[in-house]
């Protein structure tokens, strides 16, 4: 026959195992601490990026030339802009190429003095493959432009700044 005493050391037992899972289940999830912030870091990294290959495709090569930057937006050149800024972009990464990609915008002041804006360059289609978690990073950068007779739509013959707007995203 079962002691009173056995039947206390079971229910003492018992009672310990519970209190030591509940005080491991307490300390795992209160140590991994979820922050808000932390989950657009990515996103961050990569507005810095987009920033730092407009900076750099706009210093010019010489003291007598214009940058890349203008000559892209003044020559129209949507090609060289894309093949430049993917360059730049995708330098030091793997397997980048295939998954950033921009839609770039310029805007400018028309001669009644409301702002406009043209499709300028692009590098994929922006309704691909977006599930909702990539998210979009605009990045902007002043072209001072000095000659616009290439430029369509026609902007008025005078030196004039314009915003280039890229949109970024990983696809």
């Amino acid at each position: 026959m079962v002691e009173n005493d056995a039947i206390l050391y079971t229910i003492e037992g018992i009672a310990a195992g519970i209190l030591v899972i509940t005080t491991a289940y307490l300390i795992i999830s209160t140590t991994t601490i979820y922050t808000p912030g932390d989950t657009h870091i990515s996103d961050m990294q990569m507005e810095q990026l987009g920033y730092d290959v407009l900076a750099v495709m706009d210093i010019p090569r010489t003291d007598v030339e214009n940058s890349p930057l203008e000559t892209y937006v003044q020559a129209d050149n949507t090609t060289g802009f894309r093949e430049d800024f993917l360059r730049l972009a995708t330098a030091n990464a793997q397997n980048w190429d295939e998954d950033i990609k921009f839609n770039a915008v310029i805007y400018y002041r028309k001669p009644d003095g409301t702002i406009d804006y043209y499709p300028f360059s692009d590098s994929g289609n922006m309704t691909g493959n977006l599930t909702g978690s990539e998210h979009l990073v605009k990045v902007t950068r002043r072209v001072f432009v000095t000659d616009t007779t290439n430029i369509s739509p026609p902007l008025q013959v005078r030196n004039q700044s314009v915003l280039l707007e890229v949109l970024m995203w990983r696809d």
